[in-house]
């Protein structure tokens, strides 16, 4: 039981720590996306590397990289994350938190759906109610808008396929965010000499809280995956299952609360519908486990 409870605190707090790095990014505004992901990369490559040095497991690190079949799937684990990290960052530096936040409610149910596409696994009742409700609330916000619901459908697609890749290459977390960094590394550092010889730099340039922050997004990324999947070993899936909507919670009352984003009823409405996909969802998995 003690065991448990540490776990549940570990991954409620990675959770909360997601859910409100809106408000974290939000004040990198002035530094652009595409520089921040890479400091992110740098930093925690460091960061992890650093760790896993203190604790004698680099060679964890060597073996994956050893391995051409898990270097290639790393590889393309690193590139979903890397879009996720993006687009998540870019959305909350150009006021559409809320539809980040969409992207995260919906991710569950794209899980189920890659499950089906991937692995060949079958739907019962419930969950088909599930990913029909879903669909339908895309749908209406889509109709609405004019538009697909972009920002949305890319963070869940990046970070389902995500998820989805890292579950099936054994590589434990910490050791596989240093393998994914370091293939990320050469790129984000050359981008980052390219900003420097071009005068747009911004560590080191802006003020020291900048540089601060900056510096900061490597070991948050690091100590919060290792929070998660240190909870996620020490606690029934299914309540994992419910602790993951803390953050679009969180990033929902970021965008409406804190940033002032528009939520009208045509949101409202599509919301709702998704709400009610995850009800169905969540309940289905809860009495399935007990």
């Amino acid at each position: 039981m003690r065991e448990a409870r540490k776990g549940f605190t570990a991954a409620a707090v990675a959770f909360a720590a997601w859910g409100l790095f809106p408000l974290y990014f939000k004040a990198l505004h002035a530094v652009s996306a595409l520089q921040v992901i890479a400091h992110r990369v740098v930093w925690s490559c460091l960061f992890v590397l650093v760790v896993l040095a203190l604790r004698g497991e680099l060679r964890e690190v060597r073996a994956a990289l050893r391995a051409r079949p898990v270097v290639l799937r790393l590889a393309l684990s690193a590139s979903f994350v890397t879009l996720n990290w993006l687009v998540y960052v870019w959305a909350v530096m150009n006021g559409h938190v809320v539809d980040a936040s969409l992207g995260y409610f919906i991710n569950p149910l794209v899980n189920v759906l890659l499950g089906i596409i991937l692995l060949s696994e079958r739907l019962n009742r419930a969950q088909w109610t599930a990913v029909a409700l879903a669909a339908a609330g895309v749908a209406y916000l889509t109709v609405v808008a004019g538009h697909p619901p972009w920002i949305s459908l890319t963070l869940a697609l990046s970070f389902s396929s995500y998820g989805f890749i890292r579950k099936v290459v054994k590589v434990e977390a910490l050791p596989g965010l240093a393998a994914e960094t370091l293939l990320l590394v050469p790129c984000a550092l050359g981008y980052l000499l390219w900003c420097e010889a071009t005068g747009s730099a911004a560590l080191g340039h802006a003020s020291a809280g900048i540089d601060v922050l900056l510096i900061v997004s490597g070991p948050l990324t690091a100590i919060t995956l290792f929070l998660f999947a240190f909870g996620a070993r020490r606690i029934r899936y299914s309540t994992v299952g419910l602790l993951q909507y803390i953050a679009p919670s969180l990033q929902l009352a970021c965008g409406v609360f804190a940033f002032h984003e528009p939520f009208d009823r045509t949101h409202a409405v599509g919301f709702a519908l998704i709400w009610a996909a995850l009800a169905i969802y969540a309940g289905d998995g809860l009495w399935r486990a007990r």
